[in-house]
């Protein structure tokens, strides 16, 4: 066993205090029926040994008082035993079994043999004991005809019952808080700084909760209130759970975590009481944190006329609100939470007292990405050809999460391929597996099918090589992964946390690029461009009503507000005109025209390079950036740098004397 795991077995079965607690026994079916099993067993095996018993023991003869009698004259007899109504029979020859008969319960014994014809002296040679029937025995032998099937009964009614009791003793806990508890003395579950990469504002911002738990005084004495809870914001797996764990290990506080769907139940009230619980033993273990993630699964916005007055998720809500007031400076209880949702907690929630600070963590940027994969390569022996920031570059728009299963991915490859290293190739086809899926060697297609695919996926290629603003092509590939039968893998040498109307105009003609090479090159359409064509649709919708980029239209937020609840259904919420809503199905399909206009005529003029291109990824399937320009080059195909472009135009825009000139030159 693990050290991890004793650990983990030693906090399960000692209390806060470090008491040894009782191991529980496990109530459910499955331990019913073997409980049941083994009563049947046992009883089965007392009744073959009581049958055992009594078969080996010998049975004494059964004689009448005139046998009795005639053997006393015949000198057989050596004693007799009296017992009520019983006389035992002990004969001179040892040998020989005993014997037993009944007598009158109201006469003596004497008396009764000498009326059958037995003298005083044959009397006088045989003893006579006469015993009195008390004690342990004689009340069993009475007894047992009534104690044994009443005992019986009583273990039957005990053995059906125990099952209940169990499910009665857990109703009692049902309202118990089901946190987990991490020891700050426990090495192998503490989580620091030093664990979590990137994330920089995030950790100054928790840097002051560190401090408050580990100083308080400092604080308190000038007057200054912590923030009583700290809500943890940003999209999926960028580290809100790490960052508050490593709160809790810089600060060597235990650390209560519970998601916010445990304390949502069938029943009205436990979820409440098990938030009062919750905060009952994190004041008892103060200095503490308690962590809720996912809060937005009992913190949405309250009215909305769903589940009534009586709503458990309202109740459970409403008992966090009145714990998080009830708190005094005093109590070194720090509440984090940890949400991908924002927009749907209540207002309550998030007012001042309560969740005061707000840390919101965004998807790592290339440095960051590179230290995030420094921190999962530790463990993992890696070949001399690797080169992580080559991985960093590749991977925007990754999360902490995808880069942890990138490596993992790519450790997994390698063993796969029996290798006692992971090495570039292998992590360059985890992103692969990451962002699409894994190969699907199965998944075979026809010749034509082939071409068909390689000529879709080299004219998105080629107009986006052409194309001064679109990403460039890093990976070509006819070879099927996830759902789709071929893909081509463009990625921006650099981060970018703006898009431009170039660039959306440029991505569609791009996207329409694969569709546009169907309908020129084999006069007809096939399924493939699906995907395709519902991403320039929405695309091009959201530049003409969230993004203000239609002239028609103008910088007019036209994006609906998601719909009114009436009558137990949905309707629309547009906030606009059948008119308006024409003229946007009108813009949208401008923008989708002009870009289907583009990608014709770039593939029009460079139809050479499309067919030549096209032909070599049917031959070798998986073409990449290094290759791919080569033959563009030697089809005479001029690749524009789309960020250089890009540059210069905004230091033109940037430049103050540059913009007087042409301010003067207008005038």
């Amino acid at each position: 066993m693990s050290q991890e795991k004793e650990t983990e077995k030693k906090q399960k079965n000692t209390d806060k205090k470090g008491i040894k607690m009782p191991k529980k026994m496990p109530v459910g079916p499955g331990n019913f029926w073997n409980n049941m099993l083994s009563t049947i067993l046992l009883l089965v095996a007392l009744t073959f040994a009581y049958t055992y018993i009594v078969e080996t023991k010998e049975e004494p003869e059964q004689l009448s008082l005139s046998q009795v009698v005639d053997q006393i004259k015949n000198g057989e007899v050596d004693q007799l035993v009296v017992r009520g109504s019983k006389i035992e029979i002990s004969y001179v020859d040892t040998t020989r079994n005993s014997g037993e008969a009944k007598k009158e319960t109201d006469a003596a014994v004497t008396d009764t043999l000498t009326n059958l014809g037995l003298s005083a002296d044959e009397l006088r040679s045989v003893k006579i004991d006469v015993q009195k029937e008390t004690g342990l025995t004689y009340w069993l032998g009475i007894m047992a005809p009534f104690i044994f099937p009443l005992l019986l009964l009583l273990f039957i009614v005990w053995f059906f019952t125990r099952s209940v009791r169990g499910a009665g003793m857990q109703a009692l806990n049902f309202g118990s808080s089901k946190a987990r508890v991490i020891d700050p003395n426990d090495a192998t579950q503490k989580v620091t700084f030093k664990d979590v990469a990137g994330a920089k504002e995030a950790k100054q911002e928790l840097e002051e909760i560190v401090d408050f738990l580990k100083n308080p005084k400092k604080f308190l004495d000038i007057g200054a209130e912590i923030p009583k809870g700290v809500m943890m914001m940003g999209a999926p797996g960028t580290g809100k759970t790490l960052l508050a764990r490593a709160v809790a290990g810089e600060a060597g506080v235990p650390f209560f975590s519970i998601s916010g769907s445990e304390f949502v139940e069938m029943f009205v009230g436990v979820g409440a009481s098990r938030v009062r619980d919750l905060f009952q033993m994190a004041k008892k273990a103060a200095p503490a944190i308690i962590f809720v993630d996912e809060i937005d699964a009992v913190g949405r916005i309250r009215g909305t006329g769903v589940g009534g007055g009586n709503d458990e998720r309202e109740q459970t809500l409403n008992q966090i609100l009145v714990e998080m007031d009830g708190f005094e400076p005093t109590e070194k209880v720090i509440v984090m939470a940890a949400t991908n949702r924002p927009d749907v907690l209540d207002p309550a929630l998030l007012r001042p007292g309560r969740f005061d600070r707000r840390v919101t963590i965004d998807l790592p940027d290339r440095d960051d990405r590179k230290a995030i994969l420094d921190v999962h390569a530790r463990k993992k022996p890696l070949a001399e050809d690797v080169n992580l920031d080559i991985i960093a570059q590749r991977t925007p728009g990754f999360s902490g999460a995808d880069l942890y299963s990138l490596m993992n991915e790519g450790a997994i490859l390698a063993a796969r391929e029996n290798r006692k290293k992971v090495g570039q190739f292998d992590l360059i086809r985890s992103i692969e597996k990451v962002m699409l899926g894994p190969e699907r060697k199965s998944h075979v297609l026809s010749k034509r099918e082939r071409l068909v695919t390689a000529y879709h996926e080299v004219g998105h290629a080629l107009v986006a090589s052409v194309l001064p603003y679109a990403d460039p092509v890093q990976k070509i590939s006819i070879i099927s992964r996830g759902r789709a039968a071929g893909y081509t893998l463009k990625l921006p040498d650099e981060d970018r946390k703006m898009h431009t109307r170039k660039e959306f105009i440029d991505d569609i003609a791009m996207t329409l690029g694969g569709y546009v090479t169907e309908e020129m090159v084999f006069g007809d359409l096939t399924t493939g461009p699906s995907n395709d064509l519902q991403v320039v649709a929405n695309l091009a919708r959201d530049m003409v009503t969230k993004y203000g980029m239609s002239e028609k239209l103008g910088p007019v937020a036209l994006e609906g507000t998601g719909g009114r609840l009436i009558g137990g259904g949905t309707s629309e919420d547009r906030g606009y005109s059948p008119q308006v809503a024409k003229a946007i199905d009108d813009e949208v399909a401008r923008f989708i025209e002009e870009g289907k206009e583009t990608a014709r005529e770039i593939l029009t003029k460079y139809r050479k390079a499309l067919d030549v291109i096209s032909e070599k990824l049917v031959e070798v399937e998986t073409l990449e950036r290094d290759e791919y320009e080569t033959l563009l080059k030697q089809e005479g195909v001029i690749i524009q740098d789309a960020y250089k472009k890009m540059r210069e135009e905004e230091e033109k825009t940037a430049d103050p004397s540059k913009t007087l000139e042409k301010k003067e030159g207008s005038e």
